[in-house]
């Protein structure tokens, strides 16, 4: 791999990470509050939510980097990379929504949204490289799972 490569991959990925930073920072104090309200059955850990979320996002900053550098009309490119901005501002605001306001009935919409956005994201990034595509499965299987928190999280509160 060439340094120009290197050099995009990281930016690729740094983009998600700090994505993800700024999301921490902005709903970071709301944690502990969450820890109180009532979790649905299967409620992971709280430490498990930052390692999934990083491994998530450099999957995703992978996704975008193979988009990037497919041979591919830029026009194609475009777009995709246009859907997968669209995605990553409905991810950014659902934790905004979800633990910063505790708007939970709202989060469940738009993360169901979000859903459909990483599933339109998917065959976007299919149809320039399968391999981009695979890479958002984990993240769209991780958002279904998060349906199903906040669904619970919305019943039980």
């Amino acid at each position: 791999m060439n340094k120009e490569r290197i050099k995009k991959i990281l930016v690729c990925i740094a983009i998600q990470l700090l994505v993800g930073a700024v999301s921490y920072v902005v709903t970071r104090g709301e944690m502990k509050t969450f820890d109180k309200l009532n979790q649905p059955a299967l409620s992971p850990p709280d430490w498990l939510f930052p390692v999934v979320w990083t491994i998530l996002y450099v999957l995703m900053g992978v996704a975008s980097y193979f988009v990037c550098i497919a041979d591919v009309a830029e026009d194609r490119k475009g777009r995709s990379m246009v859907l997968y901005g669209i995605q990553l501002f409905f991810n950014f605001f659902w934790s905004v929504f979800f633990f910063k306001f505790r708007f939970f009935l709202f989060s469940f919409i738009w993360l169901l949204i979000l859903w459909g956005l990483i599933f339109l994201n998917i065959r976007s990034f299919s149809r320039i490289s399968r391999k981009a595509g695979w890479l958002l499965v984990p993240y769209l299987l991780w958002v279904t799972f998060a349906v199903y928190l906040n669904w619970g999280i919305f019943l039980l509160n």
